[in-house]
């Protein structure tokens, strides 16, 4: 069985507001609590990662894992514009010592979704101000940890406003337009709109009066009255707005290599492996990846290094995209159990991407951790087999470590090689941990 070398990076990755709980200054705790919110229940506590790290990192190191991809909450570290939380930058810098003491190597992300919520009230990711105020939290946080930091990804999935609002777009339309739809529109195909045409724990199960009551809800807890100009991370946004996230991630880059010069500094995207069938030519699998991933290039293409994530693929003939055949394998997702697609997309990143790949996140979401243990061996061979052929891919990170808050989702998907009881926050290894730490030569 073929396996990563010595000094691969194999690991895991979380998210902050996913795992730590009582994250109660984040635009994701607001809308968490609203009558009418779009998030199927709380994240409350979620795994207690914030006090039980530790524990966590622990397990990892024994299971031979030897890298931890964690987030720095920016709601955390400034609860309030232009005030610092000192006792929150000690409390990472614990989490780092902790990873170095157990042998683990700490990639960073500084933002993975959530925002202060002050950040929202005053025009959130349409308000170009966000890009000097996001730098200069960075800048901030690596002036005071950046000498126990190597890898730093800026923004964790900076493409999703523009995958996202793609779906919303066309989500909304169909729930207003309902019935009205004029002829010409009745008589076009419509594609169906899934939650798992984006990679992220979306609920689209509300009725339109609930959408709409939370909309209005989401405005007033932000203290603004329209809802369109509530602008958190993951929600609609402009092109103008898809472009302020790359220079959020330009101006970061630059502030946090002045400060520290040796951070290797990247983000990540989520990608699909988009597959066109006998070989035909299909105009809308080209745009796709165009929006997914190539229109971002002149922004990241002197990056020290590429964070791609994937979880499935998406299969296209000349009409365009193919819906799944009927008993296809998919995950609590809703999306194709397709382990071999990481690997295509290394390899079609790499025909643009010449630098570094790191893969940031790849993993499934099933209560049968047997299929997850062969979902590992062989996401990993397609990333060996990457390697082999010369790409330079430098790591691999699972989704996730914990099972954990998955948005909207709730706490209903377990992607984790780390099961949770809630109740007592009691830590469960599942073997699917062991066989990832296997992959790597010891």
């Amino acid at each position: 069985m073929n396996k990563f070398p010595k000094g691969f990076m194999v690991g895991a990755a979380t998210a902050a507001h996913q795992v730590e709980g009582n994250n109660t200054n984040s635009d994701y705790w607001v809308q968490e609590q609203l009558p009418h919110s779009s998030f199927v229940e709380p994240s409350g506590d979620a795994v207690d990662h914030y006090n039980r790290y530790e524990e966590d990192i622990k397990y990892m190191a024994e299971a031979g894992l030897n890298t931890y991809r964690f987030s720095i909450e920016w709601a955390r570290i400034e609860p309030q514009k232009g005030v610092w939380d000192e006792k929150e930058i000690e409390h990472y810098r614990k989490v780092l010592q902790c990873c170095h003491d157990n042998g683990i190597r700490p990639i960073v992300t500084m933002m993975h979704f959530t925002s202060p919520a002050w950040l929202i009230t005053e025009g959130g990711w349409e308000n170009p101000e966000v890009v000097d105020l996001f730098a200069a939290y960075c800048k901030k946080v690596v002036e005071e940890l950046g000498d126990q930091m190597e890898y730093v990804c800026t923004i964790n999935e900076a493409n999703m406003r523009l995958q996202l609002a793609s779906i919303m777009q066309a989500f909304i339309k169909r729930m207003m337009g309902g019935k009205k739809e004029d002829a010409k529109e009745d008589a076009a195909p419509k594609k169906e709109v899934k939650e798992g045409d984006v990679q992220v724990g979306l609920n689209l199960g509300q009725d339109q009066n609930s959408m709409m009551m939370g909309m209005m809800e989401t405005a007033q807890a932000f203290g603004l009255q329209d809802p369109r100009g509530v602008h958190t991370f993951v929600s609609q946004c402009t092109p103008e707005g898809d472009i302020l996230v790359m220079k959020a991630h330009q101006a970061a880059k630059a502030a946090m290599k002045e400060a520290c010069p040796h951070l290797k500094v990247g983000l990540t995207l989520s990608l699909h492996d988009l597959q066109v069938v006998d070989g035909s030519e299909c105009e809308e699998a080209a745009k796709e990846w165009e929006e997914e991933f190539r229109h971002y290039l002149p922004y990241i293409q002197d990056d020290d290094f590429f964070g791609a994530q994937s979880y499935s693929r998406k299969c296209f003939n000349a009409d365009g995209e193919m819906p799944l055949p009927e008993g296809t394998p998919v995950t609590q997702m809703g999306y194709e159990d397709y382990p071999k697609a990481i690997g295509n997309v290394i390899r079609t990143v790499a025909k643009d991407f010449k630098g570094d790949i790191i893969v940031t996140e790849n993993g499934i979401a099933t209560s049968d951790d047997a299929r997850r243990c062969e979902f590992v061996k062989e996401a990993t061979q397609s990333v060996m087999d990457c390697i082999e052929d010369g790409i330079p891919v430098k790591g691999y990170m699972y989704w996730s470590l914990l099972d954990n808050f998955e948005w909207q989702k709730g706490f209903s998907m377990t992607f984790g090689l780390i099961g949770v009881d809630r109740s007592t926050q009691t830590r469960y290894p599942k073997e699917s941990l062991k066989v990832l730490g296997d992959q790597l030569e010891k």
